[in-house]
């Protein structure tokens, strides 16, 4: 800080001392190097830094809607030199001071704000605390650089709980999104289904129809080159060709689990009757 020597004191750089004389104020020495005659009563009272300053302070308050928060307010101050006598002489604890202020300002903002809008609103709060100290602070001759709202720290069991309703929305809208995802895929499983038997159902049908046109043109042939020969004689002969062809390839096949009911020449009848009035119906159609 000062140092004296034969009369002379010196002062540091961004500090100021006070210098008084006889126990009496007499000005404020600035940085460098000044004559103190200490024979004529002159003394160094003390110094005063002219450097930023900063002052983090803790304060326990109440939401509106009734959570205890622990607010973290920083503060950062510095004594003025054209008042340096004023931060100097009129106050004997700075910090107490700027504490007090700040804790008046968050007790009376915070519990009208629940404590969402703490969280959204802090700027807010940390100009509430700046306007209140620039106000108070300027008289005793310092300076408010700036405040902020470092922290707003719930109880633990509150953390705990918002942290739960948050897992709980985010549950939610990922269970939606499932079951939306899951919506979609059954009804373009679905569609898909129905488009699948659609077209198998056309060809089926085609089949059919090709297989019904084919032997009506075989027995339209068969009839109009053999003459004395009836449409159903040549169904008879066809139906009994193609049971021996099929018996033949059953038989031919060692793991085969085909079996006729009933089997026999007259259920190749029966068979044939009923193949035979189905064609008739559709000649007829």
């Amino acid at each position: 800080m000062g140092q004296s020597l034969c009369c002379c004191v010196k002062v540091e750089q961004s500090t100021v001392a006070m210098k008084e004389r006889f126990g009496r104020y007499e000005e404020v020495l600035e940085p460098g190097c000044h004559c103190l005659p200490w024979f004529l009563g002159s003394q160094i009272r003390g110094h005063l830094s002219l450097r930023v300053q900063k002052l983090d302070v803790q304060c326990e308050t109440k939401t509106k809607d009734n959570v205890f928060v622990t607010v973290v307010a920083s503060v950062q101050y510095r004594a003025l030199l054209e008042k340096a006598n004023d931060a100097y002489y009129k106050l004997s604890n700075t910090r107490e001071q700027i504490q007090a202020y700040v804790f008046d300002v968050i007790r009376s903002s915070v519990p009208k704000m629940n404590l969402d809008d703490v969280f959204e609103q802090k700027n807010e709060v940390a100009k509430a605390v700046e306007n209140e100290l620039e106000k108070a602070m300027s008289t005793y001759g310092f300076e408010i650089v700036q405040t902020l709202i470092v922290d707003v720290e719930p109880a633990e069991t509150v953390k705990k709980a918002m942290n739960e309703i948050n897992a709980a929305a985010r549950m939610r809208v990922a269970t939606r999104d499932k079951a939306e995802a899951e919506k979609i895929l059954q009804i373009k499983r679905a569609e898909a289904e129905a488009e699948s038997k659609f077209l198998s159902g056309q060809g089926i049908a085609r089949q059919r129809q090709a297989i019904v046109d084919g032997l009506r043109d075989s027995v339209l042939a068969f009839s109009g080159n053999v003459p004395g020969t009836s449409a159903k004689d040549v169904m008879d002969m066809v139906l009994v060709t193609q049971y021996f062809d099929t018996m033949k390839e059953i038989g031919a096949s060692s793991k085969s689990k085909s079996v006729f009911i009933p089997h026999g020449p007259g259920a190749v009848r029966d068979v044939a009757e009923q193949i035979r009035d189905g064609l008739l119906q559709a000649q007829a159609h």
